[in-house]
């Protein structure tokens, strides 16, 4: 190698050394330059999440509050129970998934297939079918605008329904199973059944790890001591078209509430708080820490309520006595209604219903019946109507009318027996149609053309007793602590000639409840003051002994709607005549009363008798009568009203049920004031 060649080998070795060297430094510069962001940039992030927290937070339900009545006797009470859960993740499962698991837990679970819809039994259907199947559903619709869930409801709608009858025993408990599931929301369990039994549990438990999504929570289930014939009511899952309104109020998806009566009514107050368990792990390097903080949760308040348990189960025998003793008297159901309440508070004591339903399942208790059932009452209101008359001054006290037929257009008008010349006293005592027919004709500016009967103006007429009527409660809402869509307001119907405005002044007409009619006569015994009805009188704090009451948190206090319009000396007079109807010597309700009341108690009341119509089994309409009782004791000093009716019976009955019931219901009371022992339990003799 010559020297000029070695020099030139010389000098590309410090070249190549230098560009390697300014590489490295490149590298370093860059390495340093990201140490530095990660460093100063990224710092505080890295070192949270070398020091990281992560939470998670579970709502533990508590129960909800309890029920007693008047004498602090649990009527609604909690039991401890397990229920059967599934929680479907964020991301859905498939029906054809739901299904697989709903097939694995029948295996395991017993659950009633009572309630499944036919929407649910076609979706079962759909997922059996395969493509080809599922096309033939719509091949004679038009398909090709509808959206995706169009489309799937527009296949299930088209399902036969014959195919909806083939389905086995255990094909409808799978389908009951789904039916649960996929009405959940995502991550939110749905209780597919709840009170598992235990050997249920022990079998799901063992075998969860094999059951995604399935889970066994400690639940609680409402208990009835004494039955749950009465109005408390009902809970179940929030109603999808409400679900909004409960979020906006804390509630979770999956929450129970109250959906009827007094559940419904109360829910805020007898909703619990529940209770928080928040569970935080901490990890510093490679150390982890874990803390558990729970927030007790609390039972719901509790109700006092104004029933009277014994007094009510007292009130239950007496209508299935007096039903069943006057069966032969019904022309259709055997059935019975009353209500009891406090005339100057407006407590109700006691409410209950009996029937004995054609073609039904047997007798049952219906103790809702006397807010929802509705009836023309006959002659019952006929002392609202002397009242209206006396207030408008159609007639006076002293004002002698002639009973006797009269005819209105083509229709002839009569009590039961002529009576010659009467007051009103007797009017009611007796029960004269024709006095409370002669009150609509003066209200109607009547005049006589030969033998007919003409009014000038009955619509005003009909409008002005009304008017008068919906100061006593009658055909409007009486204002009781109960869900306004299950509280019937009575039927006002729409008249079309003179006469149906003399039918209503009997009371022949217009349809109206008995929680209506027990309003209406306590507005008369208290002296005019028409008082709301009341189911709770207290919300209490829950105390951690069940058997002893907590504080008081709020107080229902006696509410005066309104006060009729009309003299004092009016009701007065009203009181002494409804009296004679009782204990006068030709009192439509001397016979019964006379022979029953026990104490030495004066009561006061009207009798009644109502055409009224029914379709039978044939769908043919028959005639009966309706028979209705209103009273109140004791008649000087008023402790209790009360209103009774008795529907369809034979139009020449001779078993006067409504006042039978009437008596016992006086008689319970003053028998209780005298000595208690304490209602029964089901099954028990206690």
């Amino acid at each position: 190698m010559s020297p000029k060649e070695k020099t030139k080998k010389k000098r590309q070795i410090p070249f190549r050394l230098n560009i390697l060297f300014f590489a490295v430094f490149i590298l370093f510069s860059i390495l340093i330059l990201r140490l530095g962001y990660v460093q100063i940039v990224q710092g505080e992030e890295y070192k949270k999440e070398l020091e990281r927290t992560s939470a998670s937070t579970a709502r533990i339900d508590a129960p909800r509050g309890l029920m007693y009545d008047r004498y602090g006797h649990i009527v609604v009470d909690n039991e401890l129970v397990l229920s059967l859960t599934y929680t479907n993740p964020s991301q859905q499962t498939s029906a054809t998934e739901m299904l697989k698991l709903a097939w694995k837990l029948r295996e395991f679970v017993k659950i009633d297939t009572e309630n499944v819809r036919d929407f649910t039994m076609r979706e079962y259907l759909l997922q059996q079918m395969n493509a080809d199947d599922i096309k033939a559903l719509t091949e004679d619709i038009e398909t090709e605008d509808m959206s995706a869930g169009e489309l799937y409801r527009t296949q299930i709608n088209a399902i036969p329904a014959e195919r909806l009858e083939a389905f086995s025993e255990r094909e409808l408990e799978v389908i009951a199973i789904f039916q649960e599931m996929s009405a959940g929301y995502a991550n939110t369990p749905q209780r597919i059944k709840v009170d598992i039994t235990e050997e249920e549990a022990h079998i799901i438990s063992e075998r969860l790890d094999e059951l995604p999504n399935i889970d066994i929570i400690r639940d609680s289930e409402r208990a009835y001591p004494y039955g749950n014939n009465y109005v408390f009511g009902r809970i179940s899952s929030i109603p999808r078209e409400a679900i909004n309104s409960y979020l906006a109020k804390g509630y979770s998806r999956s929450d129970q509430v109250g959906t009827s009566y007094l559940e419904r009514e109360y829910e805020e107050a007898l909703r619990g708080e529940k209770a928080l368990v928040e569970n935080y792990t901490t990890t510093t390097g490679n150390l982890t820490e874990s803390e558990t903080v729970e927030r007790l949760g609390q039972r719901g308040n509790d109700l006092v309520l104004s029933l009277d348990m014994e007094y009510q189960q007292l009130l239950e025998d007496s209508l299935e006595k007096h039903v069943k003793a006057g069966a032969a008297e019904y022309r259709y159901h055997k059935t019975a209604y009353a209500i009891v309440m406090d005339p100057f508070t407006g407590e109700v004591l006691a409410m209950g219903g009996y029937e004995d339903n054609v073609g039904g399942n047997g007798p049952t208790f219906a103790n809702h019946g006397p807010i929802s059932n509705m009836y023309v009452m006959g002659s019952t209101v006929k002392p609202a109507t002397v009242l209206a008359g006396f207030e408008t001054g159609v007639v006076q006290r002293q004002t002698i009318i002639n009973d006797r037929p009269i005819r209105i257009g083509d229709e002839t008008f009569s009590s039961v027996n002529p009576m010659g010349n009467i007051n009103y006293v007797t009017a009611i005592e007796r029960s004269s149609n024709i006095y409370m027919a002669e009150i609509g004709l003066r209200l109607g500016n009547y005049y006589q053309n030969g033998n007919r009967i003409i009014m000038n103006n009955f619509h005003s007429a009909l409008d002005t007793l009304r008017y008068y009527y919906s100061q006593f409660g009658l055909g409007v809402d009486t204002g009781i602590d109960l869900p306004e869509n299950q509280v019937n307001n009575g039927l006002i119907g729409d008249m079309t000639q003179g006469g149906s405005l003399l039918h209503n002044t009997f009371g022949q007409y217009d349809n109206y409840t008995p929680l209506q009619m027990v309003q209406y006569v306590s507005t008369i015994a208290n002296g005019g003051y028409r008082v709301q009805p009341l189911m709770v009188s207290e919300i209490r704090q829950p105390s951690s002994n069940k058997l002893e009451l907590g504080p008081i948190v709020k107080k229902n206090e006696m509410n005066i709607l309104n006060r009729v319009d009309m003299d004092d000396s009016m009701i007065t007079d009203m009181q002494k005549a409804m009296e004679q109807v009782v204990h006068g010597n030709r009192g439509t309700a001397r016979n019964v009363f006379r022979g029953n009341l026990m104490h030495d108690i004066r009561a006061a009341g009207k009798t009644g008798t109502a055409q009224a119509f029914y379709f039978d089994n044939e769908g043919t309409m028959r005639e009966a009568n309706n028979q209705t009782f209103v009273g109140y004791a004791p008649a000087d000093n008023p402790e209790i009203a009360f209103a009774i009716v008795a529907p369809y019976v034979r139009e020449t009955n001779s078993y006067n049920m409504s006042q039978q019931i009437g008596a016992d219901i006086v008689n319970s009371y003053f028998d209780l004031k005298e000595k208690r022992n304490g209602p029964a339990k089901i099954g028990t003799d206690e």
